[in-house]
């Protein structure tokens, strides 16, 4: 109290005390001081609620699961991957499945091949297919061959590479610049082939 009338009478008598710019200073650092308080209990407020939140998430969507070690599951789907060692079932050789084949059908399945290859004597993205068969591979000239197709020029085209190589072209000559993905029935195959030995 007595503080309080010795600042009274300084003020009264022309004394200027400077508490206001004291004042300004501690209300300043009490600013920053309150403000970082807020953004911590802020960061910790927001912890708390994702902490409850994912409590509450929990025990809302656990579906058990502690059932012991007796518990069979109620059915199960059999993808055969079990049936992996079953041996294939192979149909009759090639040279069986080419002896019975079709031309007919064959000029039928070479639609698939026009796009690429003629059988009128000229290339288009592909080697023209006149004689193919039984021919050297890679021999057609003015025709730019992979590498691959240049490394079995010494082979022929007979009708059972022919089968493997329509069968999957980039299987039987890795890098072969043939972007087509192949025969896939076997019969198709024999049936283009024996149509392709018709083409001279």
């Amino acid at each position: 109290m007595r503080l309080v009338a010795l600042v009274y009478l300084e003020i009264r008598h022309g004394k200027r005390l400077e508490p206001a710019k004291e004042n300004a200073e501690v209300g300043r650092n009490m600013f920053d001081t309150m403000t970082m308080t807020k953004v911590v209990g802020a960061g910790c407020g927001s912890l708390l609620v994702f902490l409850l939140g994912g409590w509450a998430a929990d025990a809302l969507y656990t579906t058990g699961g502690g059932h012991g070690g007796d518990s069979k599951q109620a059915y199960t789907i059999d993808t055969g991957a079990g049936d992996a060692a079953a041996p294939k079932e192979e149909g009759p050789p090639f040279a069986e499945v080419y002896a019975s084949a079709d031309p007919a059908a064959g000029e039928k399945v070479f639609g698939k091949c026009k796009a690429c290859h003629k059988v009128d004597g000229t290339n288009g993205t592909g080697p023209h297919l006149n004689g193919v068969v039984d021919r050297q591979k890679a021999h057609v000239d003015g025709f730019g061959y992979s590498d691959a197709l240049k490394g079995m020029a010494d082979q022929t085209w007979t009708p059972e590479n022919l089968n493997a190589f329509l069968t999957s072209p980039k299987a039987y000559a890795p890098g072969t610049k043939m972007s087509f993905a192949g025969l896939p029935k076997e019969q198709d195959r024999a049936n283009i082939i024996a149509w392709l030995a018709t083409q001279k």
